[in-house]
């Protein structure tokens, strides 16, 4: 198997090597020639405000350690794959903190993977637990990582391979019982060198014993662009994110909550006397070309919902999102992304990304609240309901918002991915926006924003090069020590209304 993979690895690792000596070295303290060599790197946004270590730009006051950097060594002796992304944070033993964290990589990614340039660290016990050893010839390198750090001291104590033979595990989300569910954003056949069908959720344990997880794909929750999940720790109730530009927001409801290989049933969100409603606020081409005005859907307006069962839910067509909208009747959202649960109301909330939704398709923030009764006969008495939470339309508040997550004190922080420069964005539980972080040293995107369990660390990931970050400092002044950028007007219209001429 090295022979064979040899060749292609070999100009795959030429074309990142100059990189990959940047990341071993390390950023702290690094040579400006090295940090030249990072994709993207543009010199005017690293003079922009110096900072510790060059990689982020934060209010006065925090402090951001940087760590299990791409290509590093690990302690199973396997190097820290790139493409670092979803990530969330588990308490661990003794006050530790447990992150795992995706890796969105496929089989000819161009990033480097855990088992070496020409993959010349894998074992066969290793192959064993691959989902998809590619035919032998090019094994699917996405996964997960799992590490254990001590915020009180801010060291990682150990970083390793948790979960492997995937591919393009963008997100996913963390459950009560302390697993992480790794998500793959693909839908890729089996063919050619792909074993089996890809496109499913794989659940991966948050332990200080990492080793390799069983590589079972959860069927029942479908088989689509998966982007996201959150749970509802009342009802083990899984919601999923689909990142197409026309896709649906489902939800899982397993037969026996907390055991989500045991099957359970999936359904689609759709806005209770709307058929197919477009939430997405786009105008159509006729709109656009005679410049028509047209009533989007309004900021702060919230509308019961219905959730239709979706049938033949491994779908070989790719067409649960067709199946959903007209067949069934359900919403369309624009590239639904981020998804994380909240408790600022006494049913809980979820807060859902959608990336390229909304007027200037710079993005949405939407707010679901479940029904007392969800998911269960009584649901239609008091329905669950939805929210455009914000909209602002505007770049310089917020572009393109990928991964977010609830902080303690119940603020969002979103993360951009954009094509301009990235922030962590915070959003308060009114909708008002402040600017908290920027990447200063590249255009990567920000990720897998998580905080850790005693509330003292915001763990982020810079995708490219492959970076983790540990953010420090006054939390409780973060909406003093930041850049307000905008206040939610009282007008539950007035964002996203002026679209005539």
């Amino acid at each position: 198997m090295k022979n064979k993979l040899s060749r292609r690895q070999f100009l795959r690792a030429s074309a990142i090597g100059t990189v990959s000596a940047a990341v071993s070295l390390g950023f702290l303290g690094c040579s400006r020639a090295l940090i030249q060599k990072v994709p993207g790197f543009r010199p005017e946004l690293f003079e922009f405000t110096p900072t510790a270590n060059q990689l982020l730009d934060l209010p006065q006051g925090f402090i951001a350690h940087a760590f299990s950097r791409t290509g590093e060594e690990m302690d199973d002796g396997l190097w820290v794959p790139g493409g670092h992304d979803g990530m969330a944070a588990f308490p661990g033993p003794n006050g530790k903190t447990i992150l795992v964290r995706n890796h969105e990589l496929q089989a000819t990614s161009k990033n480097v993977g855990a088992f070496g340039w020409n993959n010349e660290k894998i074992e066969p016990a290793a192959i064993d637990k691959f989902y998809d050893a590619g035919s032998g010839e090019l094994p699917c390198l996405g996964g997960t990582t799992t590490l254990v750090y001590d915020t009180r001291t801010q060291t990682l104590e150990q970083h390793s391979l948790s979960q492997i033979g995937t591919i393009r595990n963008c997100a996913g989300g963390l459950t009560p019982w302390n697993t992480w569910l790794t998500c793959e954003e693909t839908i890729q056949k089996a063919e050619e060198t792909y074993e089996v069908e890809h496109g499913y959720n794989f659940e991966v344990p948050a332990s200080t014993n990492i080793k390799l997880a069983d590589p079972i794909p959860l069927k029942a929750m479908g088989r689509f662009n998966h982007e996201a999940v959150a749970v509802d720790p009342r009802s083990g109730i899984v919601y999923q994110t689909e990142d197409r530009s026309d896709g649906l927001i489902y939800r899982f409801i397993p037969d026996k909550p907390g055991e989500l290989a045991a099957g359970g049933k999936l359904q689609a969100l759709k806005i209770r006397g709307i058929k197919e409603a477009d939430t997405r606020n786009w105008r159509n081409r006729r709109q656009a070309i005679f410049r028509w005005t047209y009533n989007p859907m309004p900021v702060g307006e919230t509308l019961d919902v219905e959730w239709v069962d979706i049938e033949n839910v491994e779908s070989p067509e790719d067409d649960l999102r067709i199946q959903g909208t007209e067949d069934k009747g359900a919403a369309k959202f624009a590239r639904g992304e981020g998804i994380w649960y909240g408790s600022n109301s006494d049913h809980g909330e979820f807060y859902i990304a959608c990336t390229n939704g909304g007027i200037k398709r710079k993005g949405q923030i939407w707010k679901y609240m479940p029904s007392p009764y969800e998911g269960t006969s009584r649901e239609e008495q008091q329905p669950g309901k939805l929210q455009l939470f914000i909209e602002p339309n505007d770049s310089n508040l917020m572009e393109n918002a990928d991964n977010l997550t609830v902080t303690p004190w119940g603020d969002l922080i979103i993360c951009e991915d954009g094509p301009n420069e990235e922030f962590l964005i915070g959003v308060t539980p009114e909708g008002n926006l402040y600017r908290f972080a920027r990447n200063a040293g590249n255009l990567s995107e920000l990720a897998g924003a998580t905080f850790s369990p005693d509330g003292t660390t915001l763990f982020v990931n810079i995708q490219s090069p492959g970076i983790t970050l540990a953010i420090t400092g006054p939390w409780h002044e973060i909406r003093q020590r930041s850049d307000i950028l905008w206040q939610k007007p009282n007008s539950t219209t007035s964002t996203n209304t002026s679209v005539g001429s």
